[in-house]
């Protein structure tokens, strides 16, 4: 039996879903379409995106739309993957440029029939971006490269301002809801990723709903935070349709905020908890936010000195 959505969820999906008729969010559909180019906010159903179309902003989705994994809780496709496109780097980056983006989320559909898991490529389009928009913040959300640190310092080598990879959920749900994903192999190349390059920010976040508890949500946190990660995202899950794995319960808004005090209390530099949450939604917000608390956190270490 299928959970019912409450009222107060669906009519804040409603509302972002009225969003995608504006002339904004037309002309961005339009704009991707010309130049072949996929979002993340397409092939996952994102419900923010008509809010985040209607403002000129997207999630660009590299090497494709069809993943070689097939996690129960994601809408992106399990078709065979295509080889990877040579002109797309070009054509995100100008698109960036066009919008007038200034903080640009990339992401990617695991590539565990590449080498590199996709590795070149991505470092590929943030070079691409680089030149023709030096003053772009940028955010890879990337895979877990099947765990290969030098796949992993191919990306970090093309110096983006934020590495992010989601855990996406607690770790016992692993085995039934990230098939072919590893809790572990997840929080090493997070804490790798630090390690290597201390200056880049990391990020992960987690979907609640599934069946967690809350001391399994606390151990998420904790373990993200023992791992050097700096910023952290929790929304609810969404099921996309009756084949993937059901939603369990719907938290009160209240939780959420709960989490974020708790989140906050081990000393995340940003946190974003909510319904509606997602890894690249306001992740510029959420970067400046962390800017903020970093330069404070530097100005009281220096008048203890």
């Amino acid at each position: 039996m299928t959970l019912p959505i409450p009222d107060w969820l669906k009519e804040k999906v409603g509302r972002n879903k009225a969003a995608l008729r504006s002339a904004e969010a037309l002309q961005a559909d339009a704009s991707l379409a010309r130049r072949a180019l996929h979002t993340v906010c397409h092939a996952a159903q994102c419900p923010n995106r008509g809010e985040c179309f209607s403002c000129g902003d997207a999630t660009f989705m590299m090497l494709g739309d069809r993943c070689t994994r097939g996690c129960r809780f994601c809408a992106v496709s399990h078709d065979k993957p295509l080889p990877p496109d040579a002109g797309e780097p070009g054509r995100i980056a100008q698109v960036i440029e066009e919008w007038g983006i200034r903080y640009a989320v990339l992401t990617m559909p695991t590539r565990d029939d590449l080498p590199d898991g996709g590795a070149a490529h991505i470092a590929r389009v943030i070079t691409a971006i680089h030149t023709r928009t030096p003053a772009v913040h940028i955010e890879p959300l990337i895979s877990d490269l099947q765990g290969d640190p030098n796949a992993l310092h191919g990306v970090l080598a093309a110096r983006p301002d934020v590495l992010a990879h989601n855990i996406e959920t607690v770790e016992s749900l692993y085995p039934q809801v990230r098939l072919g994903a590893q809790y572990a192999r997840t929080l090493h190349v997070l804490e790798h990723s630090k390690v290597y390059a201390p200056s880049v920010l990391t990020k992960s976040g987690f979907m609640v709903g599934l069946g967690e508890t809350e001391s399994q949500i606390r151990q998420v946190f904790q373990d993200l935070r023992s791992a050097g990660v700096d910023l952290v995202t929790v929304g609810q899950y969404l099921v996309p349709s009756a084949r993937h794995y059901p939603v369990a319960r719907y938290p009160e808004p209240a939780e959420y905020e709960q989490w974020q005090a708790y989140a906050l209390s081990l000393g995340f530099k940003g946190v974003a908890c909510g319904p509606l949450v997602r890894s690249s939604y306001r992740a510029g917000e959420l970067y400046c936010t962390a800017c903020q608390r970093e330069h404070r956190v530097q100005n009281l270490n220096a008048d203890k000195v």
